[in-house]
């Protein structure tokens, strides 16, 4: 299959801003073709017993106070996971928020109503504001395109220590691959790569991290021997359109209008910077998985992305509210706005350092690697 410019696909809406993307004869890319291979390995009613699962849960935690653990964030996949967690499966889960200090007043109120209604145990873990403020400026600083990968990796660590000081078994997470597997590798990096993360912060900052949950990826694989990190959602017949409308119903949720907006720095990062200084719309991902699985038409999704998601008032008001929550000038974030971006690779990673040091080849050639999630 040959690269194609300034071409969407004819099955979803994934484009050539993903300069990586290809097509198949018929039009297709890359993307869904994979979601579909790769959907293919679940099969809802017979790949996994979910009952089976639950009662492994139950068992393996016959001497704890809590069944498992789960992230919560507010947002959709991560509430639904807890309500079809304790209502229909009878789990006990200990629910865990990292708090990097962008919650939404929404999410806020959502995850209050979760816990109260489901009646189930929240650990918070509160980061240093003025530690995480620098080390995400020094992320900005770096001009490279994953800053979410900061939080995206101390959410992963504090589920890990959590069910490690809980001596629990399983965490049951809401990764969903129905709804978040297609995502071009150079959209985004891998998020257990601590190497990179403090590389980052080391060159472009001199703050030390302190309160910031961190963890390796040897660390991770001496966990897993007695953990298991199970994405449920890829186990069982999942509707985002249902999901939400069970969650408003039972739980009081309210809607942020985004995929992740529980977050007012994913909302500014997704809305505004991604599309304005790397030229990337993660609407375009996230319809495509919804198209793939039915949940929405292919017509309907480009309707979607016609549309302004973004208010330019909504983002003078958001940007405003990111430039003094950071301590930036409005020169400094101009400035950053018009840096070129830079690889990842350019920092130290986990698993290219060698073949770095080895073997003289373009970074297009490692935005390809196929992490794992």
């Amino acid at each position: 299959m040959a690269k194609i410019k300034e071409r969407v696909c004819t099955r979803c809406v994934m484009d050539t801003t993903d300069p990586n993307i290809v097509f198949n004869p018929k039009g297709e890319c890359n993307h869904c073709i994979d979601w579909f291979k790769k959907m293919e390995k679940y099969n809802y009613s017979n790949k996994y017993d979910i009952h089976k699962l639950v009662e492994e849960v139950k068992e393996s935690s016959k001497d704890s106070e809590y069944d498992c653990i789960i992230g919560i964030s507010g947002g959709v996949d991560s509430t639904y996971l807890a309500y079809i967690l304790v209502e229909k499966y009878k789990l006990n889960p200990l629910a865990v928020h990292f708090d990097n200090g962008w919650n939404s007043k929404q999410a806020v109120k959502n995850i209050k109503n979760l816990i109260k209604i489901l009646d189930i145990d929240l650990e918070t873990y509160v980061v240093d504001w003025e530690e995480y403020k620098e080390l995400q400026k020094a992320y900005f600083k770096a001009s490279v395109i994953d800053i979410e990968a900061l939080t995206d990796h101390a959410i992963i660590a504090t589920l890990y220590k959590t069910a490690e000081e809980n001596n629990l078994k399983y965490i049951l997470n809401g990764f969903n691959i129905k709804t978040e597997l297609i995502i071009p590798k150079n959209w985004t990096f891998n998020k257990n790569d601590s190497k990179n993360l403090k590389d980052i912060i080391r060159k472009n900052s001199s703050v030390e991290i302190k309160s910031l949950p961190t963890i390796s990826e040897k660390k991770i694989k001496e966990i897993k021997k007695n953990l298991v990190s199970i994405n449920l959602f890829s186990y069982i017949d999942y509707n985002d359109s249902e999901a939400k409308k069970t969650i408003i119903e039972k739980l009081k949720w309210l809607d942020y209008g985004g995929k992740h907006y529980e977050s007012v720095f994913t909302r500014f990062y997704q809305g505004y910077i991604l599309p304005k200084k790397f030229n990337v719309d993660k609407r375009k991902a996230h319809l495509s998985c919804l198209v793939c699985s039915n949940d929405i038409t292919r017509d309907k999704a480009l309707e979607i992305l016609k549309t302004d998601f973004y208010p330019q008032e909504k983002q003078q008001e958001d940007l405003k509210y990111v430039l003094k929550k950071l301590d930036f000038t409005a020169d400094e974030f101009e400035n950053y706005m018009k840096k070129d971006r830079v690889s990842h690779f350019k920092y130290k990673t986990n698993f290219t350092s060698f073949l770095r040091k080895k073997i003289n080849l373009p970074d297009r050639f490692f935005n390809k690697i196929k992490y794992i999630k």
